[in-house]
């Protein structure tokens, strides 16, 4: 483990400049010093934020231990509400934005996927970030429809006999077997171009978000979508299947295949509640850590659920030698890296009102705690 190398984030999204492209996600070699491999340390292999909160002591919550959800400030918050509330506005404004329309198996594909429920923690996610710096719920509705959107084609093509080759999602047959794979993969673009097209006409249409705040949101889930977020990570993804894989590789796969998309969400929120860049950029490091730790957590539920408990295929990474966090870590070490990136997470938060906070402060812990 001496030689694995960390991943250095560096800023990714359009800020003054809406059109300027990403950054990549550059690799930097680990400056840490070797230990004994019965004393391996997990910040040799922790993602270096830009301004990293080391945990220490008992600040960091074992994911595999009990469950601590409060957050801080001392008052009392109901998660489930929250997200059982947003998520319901969420699905509803779905609901209305996607089309009913000829042909009809084209849009019954798109609403089928779209409309079967989830945790919807993209959507929530971007309403929380957009309160956080003072933005509303209503605000952030056209960037958590567009972000699902995206998310969903995602999901749809993932699925497909030439990507993971997956029959199940949420409990019930994969898109492709249920319309077939021509209508699977249309409607997974169908999706992809009405996220665009909802997020810049729901932005209008409120008449509360400036239209440079629009514009720079349509750039940033572009890039999220594209080469610089998913396309990039399932390539790499696919790429990397039956070879070794070292666990600088596994975290380039990861932070554009899963990571990229959730960090956009939030950001999208904070560019559209009106934060400022300062703000921005915080919400960006938070939803990075984020992102990493639901793709650690996810790899260890593969390894540790059955198919029944997740709703989808469990063991399938293992099956298609796939390079995970619990195959080059082991189980209990990457339940130490995902205490780490909560931690990590937790602390960029720090410098906000503490009431505005408490959304995303629980909504980490539910990433790190969920079990399916």
């Amino acid at each position: 483990m001496d030689k694995v190398a960390c991943c250095c984030l560096r800023n990714g999204a359009p800020s003054r400049s809406y059109f300027k492209p990403s950054l990549p996600y550059t690799i930097a070699r680990s400056t840490s010093p070797p230990l004994p491999p019965c004393r391996r340390s997990i910040s040799m292999f922790r993602c270096i934020l830009t301004n990293p909160k080391r945990a220490t002591g008992n600040s960091v919550v074992v994911v595999a231990g009990g469950r601590n959800t409060k957050p801080r400030g001392g008052f009392s918050f109901d998660f489930e509400q929250y997200m059982s509330a947003n998520g319901n506005a969420v699905h509803e404004a779905l609901e209305r934005a996607l089309p009913v329309c000829q042909p009809e198996r084209l849009s019954e594909s798109m609403r089928y996927s779209v409309l079967a429920g989830g945790k919807r923690v993209r959507p929530v996610l971007a309403i929380a970030a957009c309160e956080l710096v003072g933005g509303s719920a209503a605000a952030a509705t056209p960037v958590a429809c567009a972000v699902e959107m995206v998310h969903t084609m995602s999901l749809i093509h993932d699925d497909m006999p030439c990507m993971d080759d997956d029959a199940l999602r949420r409990g019930r047959p994969a898109n492709h077997v249920a319309f077939g794979e021509h209508t699977a993969l249309l409607s997974g673009d169908a999706l992809l171009a009405l996220a665009f097209e909802h997020l810049a006409r729901g932005c209008a249409d409120l008449g509360v978000v400036p239209a440079e705040h629009a514009l720079r949101a349509v750039a940033e889930l572009g890039n999220a979508a594209g080469a610089g977020g998913v396309a990039a990570g399932q390539v790499a993804d696919k790429a990397s299947e039956g070879a070794p894989v070292s666990l600088a590789m596994l975290e380039y796969i990861h932070l554009h295949k899963t990571a990229r998309l959730l960090e956009a969400a939030a950001v999208c929120g904070a560019i559209v509640g009106g934060g400022t860049d300062g703000e921005i950029e915080s919400v960006r490091r938070y939803a990075r850590s984020v992102g990493l730790l639901f793709q650690v957590v996810d790899d260890v539920l593969d390894v540790t659920r059955t198919s029944e408990q997740l709703g989808k295929t469990a063991g399938k990474d293992q099956a298609a030698d796939k390079a995970t966090y619990p195959k080059l870590l082991g189980v209990d070490q990457a339940q130490a890296y995902a205490a780490e990136l909560l931690a990590m997470a937790e602390g960029e938060l720090e410098g906000f009102d503490a009431e505005r906070a408490a959304p995303l402060h629980h909504l980490a812990r539910f990433i790190a705690y969920r079990q399916n």
